[in-house]
């Protein structure tokens, strides 16, 4: 079952949130991609940032572009649930997109840092299911970073120096992958999210769906 991967899925739940973190280059964005390509229950929170676009990113699908006074208007607006400088930049998550599809049984993937992460974990703890992915080596991160190519040397190099700071945040989550086989790790995240789709707490259709089973007339 791709869509929800459980049975009696008529069953109402309320979405949750799945965050996913890693050091630049550790595979995050491409689990991130396969999960919302093989899982229609999700949708992928678009982050705003005032980082420069790459010849590979489309505004509004990988990212929203804004100004730094946009982004500030928009922190300051309390329109964030969430917001961080990485490597320069400012990065948040829109409030209002996220809760709608929290309220409407949807799941939403966020592919951002731990400094987001724990503010979305300190804001909404109950809804929250989130995931660090580690490379298997600094030597293979450093050949990841190469090999995509999309940023200058300097760039990698400055990745490379905060990829330490931000593996030292590993405790902060529930769930950590480390990324030596792309399948495998995507396989873990995936069991991850059957799980915590699974959650009594998650799923407040049970309450009809066992009252119905006990009032059953098996006669």
């Amino acid at each position: 079952m791709q869509s929800g991967d459980m049975p009696s899925s008529n069953i109402k739940r309320r979405g949750l949130m799945l965050v996913l973190s890693s050091p630049s280059g550790a595979g995050k964005s491409t689990i991130a991609r396969n999960l919302l390509e093989n899982d229609e229950d999700f949708n992928l929170s678009v982050s705003v940032t005032t980082r420069k676009r790459r010849g590979s990113e489309i505004d509004g699908v990988h990212y929203n572009f804004l100004s730094d006074a946009e982004f500030q208007r928009l922190r300051d607006s309390d329109a964030l649930l969430e917001w961080a400088e990485v490597h320069g930049n400012y990065y948040g998550t829109p409030r209002e997109a996220a809760e709608q599809s929290m309220a409407e049984g949807q799941d939403m993937l966020f592919d951002i840092d731990w400094q987001g992460a724990l503010q979305l974990q300190e804001k909404m703890p109950a809804d929250v299911v989130s995931v660090f992915i580690l490379p298997p080596s600094l030597a293979e991160l450093k050949s990841r970073l190469h090999r995509r190519a999309e940023d200058n040397e300097e760039a990698i190099e400055m990745r490379l120096a905060n990829s330490r700071e931000e593996m030292q945040h590993w405790r902060d989550y529930d769930y950590v992958v480390i990324n030596d086989d792309l399948d495998r790790a995507y396989s873990a995240v995936r069991s991850i999210v059957v799980a915590e789709r699974l959650r009594r707490d998650r799923r407040p259709g049970l309450f009809d769906f066992v009252s119905g089973l006990l009032d059953e007339d098996l006669q």
